[in-house]
């Protein structure tokens, strides 16, 4: 097993290179990776103390976000390396003002990992939800250096749980301990014997739940909405697209709509937006505009969804109606806000547990896109129920950064 992901990671940097001349986003990352041990000889001294925190992208940052927070604020004197594999991380955080160091995590070789951690020497180090680099992890158990992992989820059906899994599975014995979302998570490590592991929950619900300590004022949204009923439809995708369009178009109701797609690219926003028949404005547009007189906006931005939230009335959290993967349904949730997915959401343990508690409502089409948010426009009380539901749910379910915090002694 071990010669065979050594030789597979030589391959995989061959095909990646070849790849990425006729792709931008592959390419950004091979490009990346080529300037990380550069970065880190002219930013780290050797008197330096340092924490590296590790992310596979940008969902498993703002995942690990609150646990950074608390460590930047109780280690003040180390200096923060943050790492990403993907470039949909890197490039949207690699300014910051939690980090002092953002770069690519290089390839797992094993003389890339023995550089790396040369040039970082960390006094601690905190992974997220599912990165496991084997060579990477064996060079930091031979170094004897603490780690652990957090918010993490594992599968029966993982290499680690195979019998031809014990390279991968020596790899955990890196961490000095894993902080699992779920019992299932334990349970499953503990048939391998790895029981430094406490269920601590996910940290996405306490990154949320401090979005209620934020001020979420959005002033175009304000002028935009009104005192109106408001459907934000969040991170959608093609595949969402063809559930809400035709709704929109027939509606005589006198909703307001602001529609957060995944993909801001100018093609595509000026596609969907050609698609709607009612007046429509984008973000990019807005300026001169009175606002107040649109009842569709398309938000062709980053960075506000979240607090755009705050705002919606119900909310469509995309991604479920394709095979592209849920996006974070929290979100809307921690401000009390009655939500509909597609019907793709297995993959996703809050969502299971919000359509099964009454929070969340799944549709496979049209027809039933149109069923369900003609009830929750027409019902208040529909509204105010399921949207509790959904704030009790989060309230209930912070609490995984104090444990972890708790945990770590630097």
């Amino acid at each position: 097993m071990k010669l065979i992901y050594s030789i597979g990671i030589y391959i995989a940097d061959l095909v990646i290179s070849i790849l990425a001349l006729f792709n931008a986003k592959l390419s950004q990352g091979v490009k990346g990776r080529k300037k990380t041990f550069k970065t880190l000889e002219g930013s780290i001294s050797k008197n330096d103390k340092t924490l590296w925190f590790h992310c596979a992208s940008l969902g498993e940052y703002e995942q690990g976000l609150p646990v950074f927070k608390g460590l930047k604020a109780n280690y003040p004197n180390h200096k923060i390396v943050l790492s990403f594999f993907s470039p949909s991380g890197y490039q949207v955080k690699k300014r910051n003002e939690l980090t002092d160091i953002v770069v690519y995590l290089p390839l797992d070789t094993k003389n890339n990992a023995r550089k790396f951690l040369d040039l970082i020497e960390p006094n601690y180090i905190v992974f997220v939800k599912y990165e496991i680099w084997p060579n990477l992890l064996h060079e930091v158990r031979k170094r004897n250096l603490k780690a652990i992992l957090i918010s993490a989820v594992f599968r029966k059906n993982q290499v680690f749980f195979k019998s031809y899994g014990g390279y991968m599975r020596s790899a955990l014995l890196a961490f000095n301990h894993v902080f699992t979302q779920t019992e299932h998570a334990k349970q499953l490590l503990s048939t391998i014997n790895y029981n430094n592991t406490t269920v601590s929950g996910d940290t996405r619900f306490d990154r949320v739940f401090d979005q209620l300590k934020l001020d979420n004022t959005v002033l175009f949204v304000d002028r935009f909405k009104q005192n109106k009923l408001c459907v934000v439809l969040g991170s959608t995708w093609p595949d969402d697209d063809k559930l809400y369009i035709d709704f929109i178009n027939k509606s005589k109701l006198d909703v307001k709509f602001i529609i957060a797609p995944h993909n801001i690219k100018k093609d595509y926003t000026s596609s969907l937006k050609s698609q709607l028949y009612t007046k429509t404005v984008t973000f990019s547009e807005m300026t001169g505009k009175t606002l107040e007189d649109y009842n569709v906006f398309i938000l062709d931005t980053i960075g506000y969804l979240s607090k755009v939230y705050s705002y919606a009335d119900i909310a469509y959290v995309g991604g479920g109606a394709g095979r592209t993967g849920l996006h974070n349904v929290l979100e809307p949730a921690v401000f009390g806000v009655p939500i509909i997915i597609g019907k793709n959401y297995e993959k996703f343990p809050e969502a299971k547990a919000l359509i099964k508690a009454g929070g969340i409502v799944t549709v496979d089409n049209a027809k039933s896109f149109e069923t369900i948010i003609n009830a929750l426009i027409k019902d208040s009380s529909l509204r105010n129920t399921q949207g509790k539901i959904n704030r009790d749910f989060i309230a209930k379910n912070k609490g995984a950064v104090i444990q972890i915090l708790d945990y770590v002694r630097i």
